[in-house]
């Protein structure tokens, strides 16, 4: 399963040799395996056919709990992304603190029932006295997830706890962790990856604004095939307002040269072009798939910006358990 494919959650395609845990041994039955990782029973009973494994890691077992489907709408001209916000216990929306963080949601509490990983796109919310209990989530249409994709208000659906531990930009943007205060952040997503990057955009955790109002600069780099599935475009305007330049990328400028005269290629190949002006005072979150995480970190690396200081929302907080 890829990013674009299933959730806007940090995962990659990758193969079985790349992943961060011991992969089933051949000579291992699938249900023998399950047995002896209990934690990794949906990914392998869900992808053991599947060479584009989810790059997921160890994590909690998850603790279900009811959810509302309060509104499901398009997000993209194509109508191939949808946002679907769902209504949650007081309980998880509490443990929703930093932009980044996920749930795994599925159909009913049947065993059968297999979960989805959705990174949370709404913000977390500043207010602590605050009753909003809604997430948002972005999803792309699939043949496997109709039932959340076209779900109408009202529907229940089963909600994990929040998981992960999100982007960590507190412990590695402030200060002087890297010798050099953190002033200037890029921001790297494609397809529903830009998902926990809207999150940290309209949330205050950034430290975002425009030039002169003493925040940090910032650059979202945005991958997609074509302007139609381009989620959250009617939202550019308001980023750029809080100082948030936004820089759209298309992959396949032959199937829309009539309406898009901007740049084109991979994320990849932008940030190259640009370059990073002062690397050792810039930080940099990334969600989206293998290719571009890999490339972009390369590039990021060899400009001199810090290791520590390019966040992503995956593995660290799950691997540990």
């Amino acid at each position: 399963v890829t990013v674009d494919e299933a959730f806007g959650f940090s995962t990659f395609s990758t193969s079985r040799s790349s992943l961060p845990f011991q992969p089933k041994p051949s000579t291992v039955k699938d249900d023998e395996w399950v047995s002896q990782k209990p934690s990794l029973c949906s990914f392998w009973t869900s992808q053991a056919r599947d060479s584009s494994m989810l790059f997921m890691g160890w994590g909690p077992e998850p603790t279900w709990t009811t959810a509302k489907v309060v509104s499901n709408v398009d997000c993209s001209p194509s109508g191939q992304f949808v946002q679907v916000t769902v209504d949650v216990s007081p309980e998880v929306i509490a443990e929703y603190n930093v932009p980044g963080q996920y749930v795994q949601l599925k159909e009913n509490d049947s065993e059968d029932a297999k979960p989805i990983f959705l990174a949370i796109a709404s913000p977390p919310s500043s207010d602590e006295e605050s009753s909003d209990t809604k997430m948002e989530f972005l999803i792309k249409r699939t043949d496997s997830n109709g039932w959340i994709a076209s779900a109408s208000d009202s529907t229940e659906v089963y909600i994990s706890q929040v998981l992960g531990g999100g982007f960590p930009m507190k412990e590695n943007f402030e200060g002087f962790k890297f010798d050099f205060p953190c002033q200037n952040v890029l921001l790297f997503a494609n397809g529903s990856g830009i998902a926990p990057l809207r999150a940290a955009i309209e949330s205050k955790q950034l430290n975002v604004a425009l030039p002169g109002k003493g925040g940090r600069s910032a650059r979202l780099y945005y991958g997609v095939t074509t302007p139609n599935d381009m989620p959250y475009a009617d939202k550019f305007r308001e980023w750029e307002m809080k100082g948030v330049e936004v820089v759209p990328v298309v992959s396949r400028p032959e199937e829309c040269e009539e309406q898009w005269n901007g740049r084109t290629g991979y994320v990849q190949n932008a940030l190259e072009e640009d370059g990073v002006p002062i690397p050792r005072n810039t930080g940099a979150l990334l969600c989206g798939v293998k290719g571009m995480a890999e490339s972009v970190k390369d590039l990021l690396s060899r400009a001199g910006v810090f290791e520590g200081r390019v966040l992503t929302n995956f593995l660290k907080s799950a691997c540990k358990h």
